[in-house]
């Protein structure tokens, strides 16, 4: 398939690491590229043969996935990750998107569940539950101030922040507001720009605040 998505796996536990790969064989519309075991591993291939998506283990030995997520975001800035944790460590899970992490999923998740999340992420959406999205928000939360005309968000606009913040991903938004999908991603970029943030976790989040 000429559009698949295209995931690497960077885990340190090879059980594991095997079972992803057999689960995303059964995926029509995704294809594993490969799987690395450590950070510092990841640091140095997926440069040169980067993915769309990368599932991310939080806890790795050595440099942490966290760390990880740091460094390759700054060199391939569009690229998505999504954690990979035993459970929902808030604390470690916040830290992760502050990284530039897209989201994450429980190892433990059903299968479907993680192509619905590499899926999501891909067609620019987040994946994080709603005690975290607080997080996120008491982060960016500020002091009160007067609103900028500037930074005020035109109705299309808060129309598509809205949608972003119930869970809608970019073509879903498309397809509810009867635009296109790069439209969309127009109307994003024009909003984290207004709201002067650096992704669409940061707008949302910012919009679930009550500052936009």
């Amino acid at each position: 398939m000429k559009d698949k998505k295209t995931v690497v796996i960077v885990e340190d536990d090879p059980g594991l690491r095997e079972q992803l790969l057999l689960v995303l064989k059964s995926a029509r519309d995704i294809e594993c590229l490969y799987a690395v075991k450590s950070g510092e591993e990841a640091v140095r291939q997926i440069p040169t043969n980067p993915p769309d998506v990368v599932l991310m283990d939080i806890q790795l030995p050595g440099m942490s996935g966290i760390e990880c997520v740091a460094v390759l975001k700054k060199r391939l800035p569009d690229m998505e990750f999504i954690m990979l944790t035993v459970y929902e460590d808030a604390e470690r899970i916040f830290r992760a998107l502050k990284a530039g992490a897209s989201g994450y999923l429980v190892k433990s998740s059903a299968p479907e569940k993680l192509f619905e999340a590499i899926r999501d992420v891909h067609s620019g959406g987040a994946q994080f539950s709603a005690h975290i999205a607080r997080r996120v928000v008491q982060y960016f939360r500020g002091p009160t101030k007067p609103v900028d005309e500037s930074e005020k968000l035109s109705p299309r606009e808060g129309e598509v922040i809205e949608l972003l913040a119930s869970g809608y991903i970019y073509k879903e938004i498309a397809d509810k507001l009867g635009i296109g999908t790069e439209t969309v991603r127009t109307y994003v970029k024009n909003i984290c720009v207004k709201l002067r943030v650096k992704n669409r976790t940061e707008a949302v989040a910012k919009h679930i605040s009550g500052e936009s």
